[in-house]
């Protein structure tokens, strides 16, 4: 578990402490993940690297304001709808998720692939919001709302990559770049010659760089001032994406990423 000497107080005003006992309630929280809904105490509390009695402490805490619930059946926790409430006053890509809703849901309707937008937050790709086609070809939950990801993977992710400033680039690449399949990439160097080829042409087809036999195509939006707001992405089978190597749906999602930037107020 990160401690209070850890590099986040490098964040800090110099003298200001960690609160130990918030700080790993947090960490509570964020060990659920939706391939991980619902854990019992035994992984919550060694995932967090507490002792049990601390760790049953601090849930049922969370669980007193509905941050936590608590299944008798199964002896499982999982998050609660407390959390739903406070994401719903989460500022970070609302304007751009409000604006582009209808986009998401004709590209995935159009495409039959599972559409997604994302916005950049600490040299990681965040994911706003996504829509299902409503006969997906394959189920994309490895993303779900509230994800985050690398910017070395996927369509979205590496087209923000490509439109980061050089500070916010080199950022970026100083993070953990997981190999998640044989085709991702990991070396920074190589990554930045990427991103200046992505930028060069508009746009990105990562083809099974998450999994093997999906591929996603991103490209950028840009607010009213030109200043990069995010990025719409789709991904499903590579058969339907982009079954000749070329993505089939590039001129809709550029389409759809005009629109919505032309309703994108300069921030």
């Amino acid at each position: 578990m990160n401690s209070a000497g850890d590099s986040r107080t490098a964040k800090l005003p110099p003298g200001v402490p960690i609160v130990r006992a918030l700080d790993r309630a947090i960490a509570l929280l964020r060990a659920f993940r939706p391939e991980q809904p619902r854990l019992g105490l035994s992984e919550l509390a060694r995932q967090v690297g507490l002792d049990k009695g601390t760790t049953r402490r601090l849930l049922q805490t969370l669980q007193l304001n509905e941050l936590v619930e608590h299944d008798e059946r199964s002896q499982t926790y999982a998050l609660a709808v407390g959390l739903i409430e406070l994401g719903s006053a989460v500022t970070t890509g609302r304007e751009l998720r409000d604006v582009a809703g209808p986009y998401l849901t004709e590209i995935a309707e159009k495409t039959g692939a599972t559409s997604f937008l994302w916005v950049h937050i600490s040299g990681r790709a965040l994911c706003v919001d996504r829509v299902r086609a409503s006969l997906p070809h394959v189920d994309a939950t490895w993303f779900a709302v509230g994800a985050q990801a690398p910017l070395n993977c996927g369509g979205g992710p590496r087209v923000i990559l490509a439109y980061l400033d050089e500070v916010q680039r080199r950022q970026a690449l100083a993070l953990e770049l997981p190999k998640r399949a044989p085709a991702s990439q990991t070396d920074p160097e190589r990554l930045w010659r990427e991103a200046d080829r992505i930028r060069a042409q508009g746009w990105e087809l990562a083809a099974d760089d998450f999994f093997i036999g999906l591929t996603g195509v991103g490209v950028p939006i840009f607010d009213r001032s030109g200043a990069l707001a995010g990025a719409l992405s789709i991904s499903s089978l590579t058969s339907i994406v982009a079954p000749e190597g070329r993505p089939v749906h590039l001129t809709a999602l550029q389409d759809a990423a005009m629109r919505i930037g032309a309703r994108l107020l300069p921030t």
